[in-house]
């Protein structure tokens, strides 16, 4: 239903239109509405009815308005509106702006809600993906994988990715490895396919793309095969948590996240990526060698390679300002810890063919590497951590996001390519847990 409400703001001769549905409606529904609704008003305020909004806005005085002192506030400050940024322009601001001036005027009933009966369900989506996939696909053998950098398509963001040969090793650690564990044995054979890795961690740069797609240079209704991908809602603090954005690994997402990021970057450039197997990413880590670190044994050696608690000043610093493992790969030890697709579950005994324990419930997944906040022993390369609902401790909402672990912020993640493109009931199950919700 279209409510053509226009308002008029005259300066000098010209006249500037200020459209309800356009300038008011949408930004708030892009926006605000997800914190902000009937079923979630965060801070007790709901801003997609003119009940709700009129909490926020003191009418004919746009500077006592706090919906537009909020939006006014530089992204990185206590209260600003939305959340995390980034701000909205100031074109944007300067129309509601406008609009309180002259009245808040608000269509009688309305209340914003996000158009439903236009994105295509998961699965249908997935087969679109696929199929994007597939026709994209020059099928390489593994002598032909080569390292390449890849520009996200209408940004200038880009990412590397370094190739990882197929193979076999011994997966967990020795009885005899000084700071072993119990849950890193028994040592078993794998055998693995061969797949790209990313040379970093994820950063901000790349991930703030997926959160907020107007910095990702999208338009709505262009590609309805991205705008299907389901995207976080907005955050309710600033997410670097002042630790830096540009440069260095994104932080405190949900392993389903992770996943959704990974099918929105493989939507935007038509290559399969996801997150690596416990496996897969401890046969990176490792780059053929068999010793605790992939530099050696000896910890002393560990600050010319990662960021932990001993050099890290505490907090995460950028990614590649450390010397690689033996495949190019860097931060595998330290920095933040990384995301794997796995359930966290004992070791099966005996020799296994790229092995995933499929998740079955919210808690735990099997994350690897140690981030800046752990001791050297958490970052050999056999070394697992259990995820914990204790990571989204301080999250308001009820239930809790399936989006953010607030209180995790040493956790990120990495991506694989593989070598053979999976089929689309395989790419269902990478993408999509089942077991996001609490």
């Amino acid at each position: 239903m279209s409510f053509p409400l226009f308002l008029w703001v005259v300066s000098g001769l010209a006249a500037q239109p200020v459209d309800f549905q356009r300038d008011v409606a949408r930004v708030l529904e892009a926006q605000c509405w997800s914190c902000h609704n009937g079923q979630k008003a965060l801070g007790g305020l709901r801003l997609d009815t003119a009940e709700g909004v009129a909490k926020a806005v003191v009418v004919g005085r746009p500077d006592r308005s706090s919906l537009l002192l909020r939006m006014d506030l530089p992204p990185n400050r206590a209260g600003a509106m939305p959340p995390g940024g980034p701000q909205l322009p100031k074109e944007q601001r300067d129309r509601i702006r406008q609009w309180i001036a002259l009245g808040a005027r608000w269509p009688a009933g309305f209340v914003i809600a996000p158009k439903t009966g236009t994105k295509l369900d998961e699965r249908a989506l997935v087969e679109r993906l696929h199929e994007r996939i597939l026709a994209a696909s020059k099928q390489a053998s593994p002598a032909q994988m080569k390292p390449y950098r890849m520009t996200i398509p209408n940004t200038t963001v880009s990412f590397e990715m370094v190739p990882i040969p197929g193979g076999q090793f011994t997966m967990g650690s020795p009885p005899s490895e000084k700071g072993r564990r119990d849950d890193e044995g028994p040592q078993r054979i794998i055998t693995l396919e061969p797949f790209w890795m990313g040379k970093y961690e994820v950063t901000w740069d790349e991930y703030r793309l997926f959160m907020f797609s107007q910095q990702a240079g999208e338009t709505p209704g262009a590609d309805p095969v991205v705008d299907a991908v389901s995207r976080p809602t907005r955050p309710y603090v600033e997410m670097s948590f002042g630790m830096g954005i540009h440069g260095y690994p994104a932080i405190s997402m949900t392993q389903h996240a992770a996943n959704k990021y990974a099918q929105w970057l493989s939507a935007r450039t038509g290559h399969f990526y996801r997150l690596p197997t416990e496996a897969e990413w401890e046969y990176a880590c490792r780059a053929g060698t068999t010793t605790a670190y992939s530099f050696g044994e000896d910890p002393s050696q560990l600050g010319e390679y990662a960021w932990f608690a001993d050099n890290s000043n505490g907090k995460y610093e950028k990614v590649g300002s450390k010397k690689p493992n033996p495949w190019g790969l860097h931060d595998m030890h330290g920095n933040v810890m990384e995301w794997t697709l796995d359930q966290y579950a004992p070791y099966r005994p005996g020799p296994a063919r790229m092995p995933w324990v499929k998740a079955t419930k919210p808690y735990p997944h099997a994350v690897r590497g140690g981030s800046w906040n752990d001791d050297a022993a958490s970052l050999r390369c056999a070394a697992r951590t259990p995820s914990d609902p204790s990571w989204k401790m301080q999250d308001p909402q009820l239930p809790k996001s399936i989006w953010y672990h607030t209180d995790a912020q040493w956790l990120g993640f990495r991506l694989v390519r593989p070598l053979r493109v999976p089929t689309a009931e395989e790419m269902f199950h990478y993408w999509n847990s089942g077991v996001e919700k609490e």
